[in-house]
Formats: structure tokens, C-alpha cells, sequence
């Protein structure tokens, strides 16, 4: 993105979820007005973005903590 958008600071626009029965399961994205975030069973956390390799690797890591359970 040209601009941050806010309140991040980064210059990244994404979203990425998994869906699982239609409910979504796991989400990550930054959400004008709500910045970084993840959706996990339901709820709503904050997300300290670092990059998008990290990005990348956090939210498969919570898609590999449902499939075990």
C-alpha cells in the first residue's frame, strides 16, 4: 500500500483466513480502524505485526494447533 493503513504503521494490507464447516476458524488481517488482528474459535485478539514472513508463519502455526486437536 502507498500509505499505512491505520491505525498500522506498516505498509501492508492483508487478510487471511481459514474456514472450517462455513465458520471461520482462523483469520488474520488489519482492518481499517482496527489495525492488526486474528480471529481464533471465535474471538477477536490483537496481532503485534513484524512481517510478512512471520505473518505467514504464525497463522499457520494456529491452523496446525486446530488440525492436531
Amino acid at each position: 500500500m502507498p500509505e499505512p493503513v491505520p491505525p498500522t504503521t506498516h505498509g501492508f494490507k492483508y487478510r487471511m483466513v481459514c474456514i472450517r464447516n462455513r465458520e471461520r476458524v482462523v483469520g488474520f488481517d488489519n482492518e481499517r480502524g482496527k489495525g492488526d488482528h486474528m480471529h481464533l474459535d471465535g474471538k477477536e485478539y490483537p496481532y503485534q505485526f513484524t512481517s510478512l514472513e512471520q505473518l505467514i508463519e504464525d497463522f499457520m502455526s494456529e491452523i496446525e494447533k486446530r488440525r492436531q486437536s
